[in-house]
């Protein structure tokens, strides 16, 4: 069998629906345009103290709620920590920052008190919610189930609770922060402006009309 024969196979055997990878990822609730999965969970809060709480709680504000695969791993500090550093630029835009994984409230706890530099996260402005029961990354679609741990899914929620935003990556590879900020802030534009936001968009650019001729105004300047 050539190289482009084995491609050909390879392409039949794990299409766009339907794949390998899939197969070991939970269905999940969580839909674009739907309420968010709802819960009740323990999280490590930033005063370090244990709390249940639920994304219902956050109603009112957007929310990014992000999983990471497991406490005391390597590309999952590097994105906990950007997102705890850069939580008072998404709470100027009225938005909080969560994250989870499958570890329990304690395992957090002892890798927030493990200093930065030995590999552990510090002092943290964000919650760390405990999923040790698989319920909330199950309900998200994010559990690899045949190694209880979660993918790297991000979720941005909406001030109503509605789901606007869902990429998921596969464990190698961390998020960008600076990204997840300009989403928010272009969900938050077209919410209030009716506006839609073409490729690339950042706070002050120019949007698009969504109407065949008044679009054009903004076709006419590219």
């Amino acid at each position: 069998m050539n190289a482009f024969t084995q491609q050909r196979a390879g392409r039949q055997r794990c299409n766009f629906v339907s794949c390998s990878l899939n197969s070991e990822m939970s269905a999940g609730e969580a839909r674009i345009g739907k309420l968010a999965p709802d819960f009740n969970a323990t999280a490590v809060m930033p005063d370090g103290q244990f709390k249940e709480i639920k994304i219902s709680d956050y109603k009112g504000k957007y929310v990014v709620f992000f999983f990471y695969p497991m406490d005391f791993t390597f590309v999952c500090p590097t994105e906990i920590i950007a997102f705890s550093d850069a939580s008072e630029e998404f709470k100027k835009i009225d938005c909080e920052v969560i994250g989870a994984s499958v570890d329990s409230h304690f395992c957090h706890h002892a890798w927030i008190n493990k200093p930065r530099k030995q590999g552990g996260l510090g002092p943290m402005k964000i919650p760390l919610v405990a999923d040790a029961q698989h319920t909330i990354s199950k309900a998200y679609g994010v559990l690899k189930e045949d190694e209880g741990l979660a993918y790297r899914g991000m979720f941005i929620i909406d001030d109503k609770g509605i789901l606007r935003q869902i990429t998921i990556n596969d464990l190698p590879v961390g998020r960008s922060v600076d990204e997840t900020l300009r989403l928010v802030q272009a969900f938050q534009f077209t919410d209030k402006h009716g506006e839609v936001c073409p490729a690339g968009w950042k706070p002050g650019s120019d949007t698009i009309k969504p109407d065949v001729q008044k679009s054009k105004e903004f076709f006419s300047k590219q």
